[in-house]
């Protein structure tokens, strides 16, 4: 990969017109855009299996794009701020001291959980907004907004506060081991692949990059649905609730398996999410390395 076999898709040495932080920055925002529109059904449908008030009543198969509105706003920001994340920690003097330079399964571990934290202040109020939309009858995206600020409006801005951001505990205890997963085995199955086309002065192509992806992906959501499950509870909950309150509730009332609800969905989509989303960040980041 231009010297950088494991780097995610882009040569740092040739030195091109436009900085590394530039691309991560524009390559993201393609990625997170593309894989939102092209899944945002299979996102529904995950999300109205886990809520409590049961698939049909959440509204089944009907009007899947609902909520489709904040994707707009929400995921080219929120991918963009993830990849710069990524991208300047890997490269920081830091790690390269600490833990052994950029290519490293621990490089990208600190990494991947860095870029979740920041890229959540971003994700979670979307998505907040767009499970509601999904899940809760609300209807538009729009209305989703109003509704979630009503809820708050009795408390004041604070109030509001806290619900655009409710879950976001549960969220980055769930990304962060996700991703912890995820980029470490994604980083090196696509170091495989180069090396098995002869290593070299080579970096993987997007195709590459995105079969790597939907494997490493699909692995780490296999692992974190229980986590997937209470986040997605936790968001659509009338009134605020903590992690452990919530995961008592749902084995008390429901038995542990309901923490496995979704998994098939969230493996499918995940998978397929994961093969869009890096194999879309792979091949804007090679073809922006070009410019």
């Amino acid at each position: 990969m231009g010297g950088e076999p494991s780097s995610p898709g882009f040569n740092i040495g040739r030195d091109p017109s436009l900085s590394p932080f530039t691309r991560a920055l524009l390559a993201g925002a393609v990625a997170g855009l593309t894989v939102d529109l092209t899944l945002f059904p299979l996102d529904t449908l995950k999300t109205r299996l886990q809520s409590s008030s049961g698939f049909l009543a959440s509204g089944g198969f009907r009007n899947v794009y609902r909520g489709i509105g904040s994707v707009f706003l929400g995921s080219a920001p929120g991918a963009a701020l993830f990849f710069v994340s990524y991208e300047g920690v890997k490269s920081s003097a830091f790690t390269k001291s600490y833990l052994g330079g950029k290519d490293t399964p621990a490089a990208s571990m600190l990494a991947s959980a860095i870029g979740e934290v920041a890229a959540c202040t971003v994700r979670v109020p979307v998505e907040v907004v767009k499970q509601r939309a999904q899940a809760t009858g609300t209807g538009s995206s729009l209305a989703a907004v109003k509704y979630v600020v009503n809820l708050g409006k009795d408390r004041g801005l604070l109030g509001v506060w806290r619900e655009i951001y409710r879950g976001y505990g549960v969220t980055i205890m769930r990304e962060i081991p996700f991703t912890m997963i995820q980029f470490p085995l994604w980083e090196g199955m696509k170091k495989w692949c180069v090396q098995v086309r002869g290593g070299g002065d080579r970096r993987a192509s997007g195709a590459e990059s995105a079969v790597c992806g939907s494997v490493a992906g699909g692995v780490a959501a296999a692992v974190t649905t229980p986590l997937d499950v209470m986040k997605t509870r936790m968001m659509l909950a009338e009134k605020s609730i903590s992690m452990a309150s919530m995961f008592r509730k749902i084995v008390a009332e429901e038995g542990a398996r309901t923490l496995l609800s979704g998994i098939g969905p969230r493996v499918m989509w995940i998978s397929a999410g994961g093969a869009v989303f890096l194999g879309a960040y792979t091949g804007a980041a090679n073809t922006l390395s070009e410019l």
